[in-house]
């Protein structure tokens, strides 16, 4: 196993790395001293596969463990969802000495971690992310929400984890649709922050594709890493974290038109990041020939690039309602050729969808 700090004073925390390491959970608790209960939050398959070897882990060590099933999928990221756990660790008593561990994909991450925050005031979890996307971005951070239905994460709070324990193993079991998914959120770190990065992507797309266990560690161990210095620099995205937010916007506004219902969280900031890269070489920042290496590297990696097809007037009211957006204006992320970013305030947010070939 490798270990990785994300230091932040009293709420620093460990990013555990490693292959078939689900089974250490229960030690790692142990040495951080975590409350006797643990709930574990999932959904039916992940637990099918993880749950029974989690549980095992956290009962040698003398954890009483319960579980919760929610159900799958963004859609469910919601007030409805949120209620159930309420609903759940009230009747199981849980008190401010227990903890959570959320076992699955960025949707259990971001819904148990907003639980842990609210619940009590605050009680103790655990991320044991099993989807690629949730292992280098959403697990990592503190970041924690559920969606609204005008927009996504507009209801959360800043709450770091315990731990978060990376078993790549996991992603054995993900399916193929899933898995590329989160492989956008790797090219985002190596676009806006590290050109190595980017360029290791390239030359490795297909042991990637392939879940070459050794690129795979490579791969998220930079992620993580570069995600841990920005958040340890701002917790609390008050700047420098916004970085973090390339391809988002335009993401969201994509996820929320299709009612989450048509393209999955990374497919979408794929499809955003195709169109920043547009709009950075469009309005100067790159050029022509970076925003084609991005797009070609996307496509290769079988991930979309292209908006849906709704109008200027629908893509502006969903951005409108991005979270960001402060009287009128955003600070939208822009890539200064690969491995660097600008943070531009824009108060004309119809320049950047004619620079996506959108409106007149």
């Amino acid at each position: 196993m490798k270990t990785l700090l994300v230091d932040l004073g009293e709420r620093s925390y460990p990013i555990v790395f490693g292959q078939r390491i689900v089974d250490e959970v229960g030690r790692l608790c142990n040495e951080l001293k975590l409350g006797e209960r643990a709930m574990v939050i999932t959904n039916s398959t992940i637990g099918r596969h993880y749950f029974n070897e989690l549980e095992n882990s956290l009962t040698r060590y003398g954890f009483v463990v319960s579980l919760l099933e929610i159900p799958e999928g963004e859609e469910y990221k919601n007030i409805d969802t949120l209620k159930l756990i309420y609903d759940s660790l009230v009747n199981d008593c849980l008190d401010r000495g227990s903890f959570l561990v959320a076992l699955g994909g960025g949707v259990i991450g971001d819904i148990t971690g907003f639980a842990a925050a609210t619940y009590l005031r605050g009680i103790s979890y655990v991320q044991v992310p099993t989807s690629l996307l949730a292992q280098v971005d959403s697990s990592v951070g503190g970041k924690t929400g559920i969606n609204h239905e005008k927009g996504k994460n507009l209801i959360g709070a800043f709450y770091q984890p315990r731990m978060v324990l990376i078993d790549v193993s996991t992603l054995d079991t993900l399916p193929e649709r899933e898995y590329i998914s989160g492989l956008a959120e790797v090219v985002k770190y190596g676009i806006i922050y590290d050109s190595e990065l980017f360029d290791f992507v390239s030359n490795n797309a297909e042991k990637l594709l392939a879940r070459d266990k050794s690129c795979l560690m490579s791969a998220v161990n930079r992620s993580c890493e570069i995600k841990a210095s920005v958040v340890t620099k701002d917790e609390r995205e008050a700047g420098l974290r916004a970085i973090l937010n390339f391809g988002h916007t335009i993401g969201h506004a994509v996820e929320n038109l299709t009612d989450y219902q048509q393209y999955l969280h990374g497919e979408a900031v794929s499809i955003g990041m195709a169109q920043a890269a547009r709009i950075s070489a469009t309005m100067g920042y790159s050029t022509m020939r970076d925003s084609d290496k991005i797009i070609s590297l996307l496509t290769r990696l079988k991930l979309p690039v292209e908006l849906p097809s709704f109008s200027a007037e629908s893509y502006l009211a969903a951005i409108l309602h991005d979270k960001k957006v402060k009287d009128g204006r955003i600070t939208f992320v822009l890539n200064n050729g690969i491995g660097a970013y600008s943070l531009v305030n824009i108060t004309d947010l119809n320049s950047l969808l004619k620079a996506c070939g959108l409106g007149g």
